[in-house]
């Protein structure tokens, strides 16, 4: 039998998460997202009230944002990296449980996470720069990335290309989308004059660039590992 502990800390991928069918919740780059709508502020300080309620007992660390018009709600694991773990499935079906007694509607398709992308041969030498500087920590690094704890700034991750001279794009933007919004919304930016770059991978991600050749992935949780 599998410990409790060891099953909570397992790490979930795209396929497992899509199987546990969490309609109101949808897997972006490394976080489950959800977007509950709300008539006012009174009841989403109440409903984020409600979110902590359960959350504060089971050691959670939901990251909720209040705004004039819904309650924006990440959940992942923060041992040994950003994850999906069983805990964070069981406290989604929570809030969206609650979400329902408040009589707040659900709008999956309204999440989105913007990541930064740098392109370099050595992450290890700039890492610490970029670490100390969005965190305040040099060694503020997991695995590829460099994390905000607080969430006060965009995720950094480091893409790994080969030596190169400048000028060169080294930097671009990740917008991770809801799958059923991710073709909408690239076809909104290519009408407003971009061009598609490249969609090879599709729809795990499409590059784009803007009219002077700025390039930006949009990225859905689809066919990936």
């Amino acid at each position: 039998m599998v410990d409790a502990n060891v099953r909570a800390m397992e790490h979930l991928g795209n396929q497992q998460i899509d199987h546990e069918n969490l309609t109101d919740w949808r897997k972006l780059g490394q976080a489950l997202h959800a977007r509950f709508g709300i008539p006012d502020l009174v009841a989403g300080a109440g409903f984020v009230a409600a979110i902590a309620g359960v959350a504060e007992p089971g050691g959670h660390r939901p990251h909720v944002t209040l705004t004039y018009s819904g309650v924006d709600v990440v959940l992942a694991s923060h041992v040994d990296g950003r994850w999906v773990t069983p805990n964070e499935i069981e406290l989604a079906r929570t809030i969206s449980h609650i979400a329902a007694e408040h009589r707040l509607r659900p709008e999956p398709g309204a999440v989105a996470q913007l990541e930064l992308a740098l392109d370099t041969a050595d992450a290890d030498r700039v890492a610490p720069f970029w670490a100390a500087l969005l965190t305040g920590d040099p060694d503020n690094r997991i695995h590829d990335s460099v994390f905000d704890p607080t969430d006060r700034v965009p995720s950094l991750w480091f893409q790994d290309t080969d030596e190169h001279e400048t000028p060169r794009q080294r930097w671009h933007f990740d917008l991770w989308l809801a799958p059923e919004i991710a073709e909408e919304r690239i076809a909104a930016a290519v009408a407003a004059g971009g061009v598609i770059v490249d969609e090879t991978e599709a729809p795990s991600f499409v590059v784009l660039a803007d009219p002077d050749g700025n390039k930006v992935c949009i990225c859905t949780s689809l066919d990936r590992a």
